[in-house]
């Protein structure tokens, strides 16, 4: 019931910004709980940052606090992830995904984006 399209990863030295975008489609966007997850050749995916459906709250994986932000337009339909002072650990295909629950495991999300990457070089 909720398309989502992210946009915005690229190639950036370590120490850059990126800002990820997330577009969802449909009615029912703002019941929706939204999360970043990341993923890299062969390993699962890990949740970075969530943020609730109302953004009154959001949560963060201890390897990106202090760096990362994630924020919603509810109004545009539109989620975000800035990323600031970016390391090389940090490259991976980014997916923005949707859930009802509050959650940062993976499988508790029903809706996921097509993923975007991003390369830190060192």
């Amino acid at each position: 019931q909720v398309q989502l399209v992210e946009s915005g990863g690229g190639l950036v030295q370590a120490g850059g910004s990126l800002r990820l975008s997330c577009a969802a489609s449909g009615r029912t966007f703002r019941s929706y709980h939204m999360a970043w997850f990341r993923q890299v050749p062969g390993k699962e995916r890990k949740f970075v940052a969530g943020i609730t459906s109302s953004g009154t709250s959001t949560y963060y994986a201890d390897s990106v606090k202090g760096r990362f932000t994630i924020s919603r337009d509810n109004a545009k339909n539109v989620v975000y992830l800035q990323m600031n002072s970016l390391k090389p650990e940090d490259t991976a295909v980014y997916l923005c995904a949707a859930t009802g629950v509050i959650s940062a495991i993976d499988r508790d999300y029903n809706y996921w984006g097509q993923g975007t990457q991003v390369t830190v070089s060192s």
